[in-house]
This record gives C-alpha cells, structure tokens and sequence, in this order.
C-alpha cells in the first residue's frame, strides 16, 4: 500500500492507472476508521482494479462551534487498518495541500442541501462539495464510494456530480451497525457507557417509524411524533430533527404513497449523531 501526501504525486499515480486500464474506486474519509469505513474500501477492491482511500479532516465543513479541534486523528492506526483491507494506495495531504494560502474557491451545493443540516449547519455543504470536487479533480476515480449513514450528504454529492456533468458513478453503501443496532460512526468514541446506552434511541426511534408504517400509518406527521417520542424516551438530550422526507428531493411528505426516509438528528451528552432509515409501505 502506497501512502502519498502530494497532490501532484497521487494524480500521477492515478493517471498511470487510468492509462493502464484500470478502474479507480474511491473512497474519501476523515479518519478515525471503523468497520462502516472499511466495508466501502473491501466494496471497491471487489469491484475496482485500484482502491484509492483519502484521510483529510476537513476544516471548511466544520461550524466555527463545532468539534474540528477536537475531532478524533488516528493516523497510524488507520493506516494498518488500510493496509489489512488491501487499500491500494491512501492519500493523506495536508491542510496546505488542499488550502493553499490566498484560497477563495468555493463550491455552492445543490438545493438539496437547504434542509436539515444544511439548515442547521449553515455552510457545511458547502464544505463537503468543495473538499470532494478537488478529490475528485486529484483523484479522478471511476466510482465514488460513501456511506448511506450519512443520507443527505450522500445526495448532496449525487447531485453535484450531476450538475456539474463529472464523470463517476457515486455509490451509497448501507449504514454498518453495532450488533445492538447503533449506526457506526467515528463520533461514537466521544460516548461515554451511559450516553452510548441512551444513543440507541435513535435506532430504536426508526425502527418504531418502521413498524408503524408496516401497520399501515402513512401520515408523515403521526410518524415524525413517534420517532421524536422514542427519542425522547431513550432519552436523548436535544433533538435537531426526526423527518419523513422523498428519498430524492429529501423534501417533508405528508402523506406516505412510496419509499420514504426517515431522517434523525439529536445530541446525547455532547456528541451530535445521525442516523435514517428507508421504509416502504406494506
């Protein structure tokens, strides 16, 4: 496995690639890896000739009161983890590498972007569409792997890619779960033993959505205040959102004629975490 921190050498090597035959899967991440991270590169590697991970905490996602500073970098032990996977080559730049001074390029995300955390995170989709575009413009891979645990990023990107006519296919890759059913997520080690028991609210919230649903509910409101009434059992300490939304336009639905999202977003202790869920009816 190839670690390579310069922008121009990571082109290069991928040119190579490209020029070989080879078809490039991509997988970028923060860091901090867990087994939701590694299920995509073990996707690309059975699907791609190359899999290419990136590592970049990413600053221009971060709200200035948000946990940037203090968000988990595990390098080295990411790295090993990497390498056991059979991860090709991983990329790693600098704050520099991808910021250079005097930068002011930035990319305006798509409207799906307005709901949700684009509203409660003002500009971090912003952040998101302008880090992945310059991956993409270092890394021109072939497919673009993300989790579905994060939904709205996943169609943020979707649509960026779409605009902006770039030429990958982007997969979104189902959420990986503890056994109890909480969603993995690099935010999970900020829990302690009781927030980690209360933070199963969300899960359990979904799955109260889904079995209504499964009992033929299909008002959205009524689904929305079971899953804010599981939350607040678990309980949680604050929630952002608990939704009913089109899986396309992520818009709120009223009343349930086809798949749905359900979409949740609440703070146990200080860690914020999301999760969702696509029901159908019957």
């Amino acid at each position: 496995m190839r670690v390579i921190a310069s922008s121009a050498e990571t082109y290069a090597f991928v040119d190579r690639m490209r020029t070989d035959g080879k078809r490039i899967g991509l997988i970028p991440t923060m860091g901090a890896l867990h087994e939701g991270h590694l299920s995509l590169v073990r996707l690309a590697k059975k699907n791609c000739d190359v899999a290419i991970a990136t590592i970049f905490v990413n600053p221009t996602q971060f709200g200035p009161n948000e946990d940037f500073q203090k968000y988990p970098r595990t390098l080295e032990q990411d790295l090993d983890v990497l390498r056991n996977c059979g991860c090709d080559l991983v990329f790693t730049p600098t704050n520099d590498q991808m910021y250079p001074a005097g930068h002011s390029t930035y990319v305006e995300p798509p409207n799906v972007a307005s709901h949700w955390e684009g509203k409660i995170r003002p500009g971090h989709f912003r952040g998101v569409t302008t880090i992945v575009l310059k991956l993409l413009q270092i890394i021109p891979a072939h497919v673009g792997y993300f989790g579905r645990k994060d939904y709205q990023q996943v169609a943020v990107i979707r649509g960026m890619v779409r605009d902006l006519n770039l030429p990958i296919v982007i997969e979104a890759c189902e959420t990986v779960r503890e056994p109890d059913g909480l969603a993995m997520s690099s935010r999970n080690r900020y829990l302690s033993a009781e927030d980690r028991r209360r933070a199963l609210g969300l899960s359990r919230a979904l799955g109260s959505a889904q079995r209504l649903i499964e009992n033929g509910c299909t008002s959205g409101s009524q689904i929305e205040q079971c899953m804010r009434d599981a939350l607040l059992a678990a309980p949680v300490d604050s929630i952002d959102y608990a939704a009913i939304v089109h899986p396309e336009t992520l818009e709120p639905v009223e009343s349930i004629l086809s798949p749905v999202v359900g979409m949740i977003a609440a703070r146990v202790g200080t860690t914020r975490l999301i999760d969702n869920a696509t029901f159908t009816l019957g």
